[in-house]
């Protein structure tokens, strides 16, 4: 199966877990689960959220994670800050990168954003370097937009 047909599949799958579920960290949780089980050579996938002006750590899939992270530090942290997707071919060689597995070779971060601002990002490591394309940023994208608009853009702390 090609990647698009997987995010195809991926997308369809997603669309029927936010049916009649707005709840914002429910959903997140199946997203993650849905992308850490359904896409190959990803050893991590979760969420970030904005929180007092900095990204904390939302549900995810795979081993611990670093909690707090700065806006413009590594990966995560300038896709936030860019407002962009951000891949990092090699993330041993990304500017700041913050290494919570050390088995993590390349990194794809989408941002989450609504009504124009900036509310988390979609994050996903993997332990083969450049494992992410312009397939994957593309499938990702369409599907945190999809999140975005299928969810409550509330959080516990809210």
């Amino acid at each position: 199966m090609s990647k698009v047909e997987l995010y195809k599949r991926l997308h369809a799958q997603l669309k029927e877990l936010l049916e009649g579920e707005r709840d914002l960290i429910a959903s997140a949780a199946n997203f993650a689960a849905l992308i850490y089980h359904g896409l190959p050579e990803v050893n991590w996938a979760g969420f970030y959220f904005i929180k007092e002006g900095q990204l904390v750590l939302g549900p995810f899939q795979g081993k611990t994670a670093c909690t707090r992270i700065e806006l413009g530090r590594g990966v995560c942290g300038t896709a936030a800050q860019r407002r962009q997707t951000v891949i990092a071919a090699d993330v041993a060689k990304f500017p700041g990168h913050i290494a919570c597995d050390g088995a993590s070779r390349s990194e794809i971060v989408v941002p989450l954003i609504e009504a124009g601002e900036l509310f988390g990002v979609l994050d996903l490591d993997s332990p083969t370097p450049a494992r992410f394309d312009a397939n994957d940023q593309a499938g990702l994208e369409e599907m945190a937009a999809t999140f975005v608009q299928g969810t409550d853009r509330t959080t516990p702390e809210s």
